[in-house]
């Protein structure tokens, strides 16, 4: 979607203009894994007019390949428009403009359904399941277990709003059941499933996905991944889903979240997912990815809009590995990523 961003703090009826951005959880997604140095594909459809053509643009210049996106001629792009205010606080508004939109008619007839599962993680978001029955069989169509199907990564994001029907939790609940990696927040949790007392209630409801990441808001993050008997014995098990032997026991891992001093949490949970799966790629052990899901949503947290440059690549990985002390002593505040990459740039010849 197009972003409209408030010039200043205050309700919506009474802000006077709006900055244009771009958003999406998906792109989002794939926007950060690419400025990370990941390839990445975005498939979707936007309208064939200026928002769309500007979507294409901002999302290509982050890296992405997006010869997979068909521009619909007869349905606009959508747009929304949110408040300055942090989603957490009860003034926070958030207004779509997305009913009827292009990507509310894609369906597993006009969408490239095998550019979507050519990479080796194919993500996906609950959001996209709540957009119109078509985007619901797509969703189905995509997670349906078959031979070679990529590493299958889901965001469950759940936004009441954006269901017309009480099926939303359910739904969600059976797409999550058939990802082999799942992102879910406690309080989504609580409030999509009545799940109360903590990750492990939740791993419990969810035993299927090879990995289940269960994000603790401030605190930080706990993941559960399925490992071998070898593994539980010392081996380090490999990343999302087993290709061995299947799971006889399960390691759970919590590391806590990062202080930061936060601008807007808009695009948060996008640049965590993009985070862990980019440790993921690399084959790091489960506490790195957790920490790359971190420093990537620290990147997010202090900046305005929904997408900011995570950190460089040697630069994560020299936080990643400080020991738990240094770690609970980082402070990252606004421009932290951009200061870092000026350094680099600067020192190389």
């Amino acid at each position: 979607m197009v972003t409209f961003l408030p010039s200043r703090p205050g309700r919506l009826a009474d802000v006077p203009s709006f900055d244009r951005a771009i958003g999406g959880a998906e792109s989002n997604t794939a926007c950060v894994l690419a400025a990370a140095g990941h390839s990445a594909r975005w498939v979707g459809r936007v309208g064939a007019d200026g928002f769309g053509e500007h979507l294409l643009e901002r999302i290509a210049a982050y890296g992405v390949d997006v010869s997979s996106v068909h521009r619909d001629p007869d349905r606009p792009t959508g747009v929304y428009f949110r408040t300055a205010g942090d989603r957490g606080t009860g003034a926070h508004e958030v207004a779509y403009y997305r009913a009827g939109s292009a990507a509310s008619a894609m369906s597993a007839q006009n969408v490239d359904l095998a550019a979507a599962r050519a990479g080796r993680v194919l993500h996906l978001s609950g959001i996209t399941a709540a957009l119109s029955a078509e985007c619901r069989d797509l969703m189905h169509e995509l997670t349906a277990p078959r031979p070679g199907r990529p590493l299958l990564s889901f965001d469950v994001n759940h936004r009441p709003g954006l269901w017309r029907d009480a099926d939303g939790p359910l739904v969600l609940l059976e797409l999550a059941r058939r990802a082999d990696v799942v992102f879910v927040g406690e309080d989504e949790a609580e409030e999509a499933w009545g799940i109360t007392g903590g990750p492990e209630a939740i791993r419990g409801a969810l035993p299927e996905p090879g990995v289940l990441v269960v994000k603790e808001g401030a605190q930080g993050a706990t993941a559960f991944e399925g490992v071998t008997q070898a593994d539980a014995d010392g081996t380090p098990p490999a990343p999302g889903r087993p290709t061995g032997p299947r799971p006889t026991a399960t390691q759970a891992v919590f590391e806590p979240a990062l202080d930061v001093d936060v601008v807007a949490t808009t695009g948060a949970g996008d640049a965590f997912a993009a985070g862990f799966l980019s440790g993921t790629l690399r084959n790091l052990p489960l506490r790195a990815r957790l920490r790359y899901g971190h420093l990537f949503a620290a990147a997010a947290l202090t900046a305005p809009g929904d997408l900011a440059a995570p950190p460089t690549r040697d630069h994560a990985d020299r936080l990643t590995a400080l020991d738990d002390t240094a770690w609970g002593r980082l402070r990252l505040a606004p421009g932290w990523t951009q200061a870092e990459r000026a350094t680099q740039e600067a020192n190389t010849p």
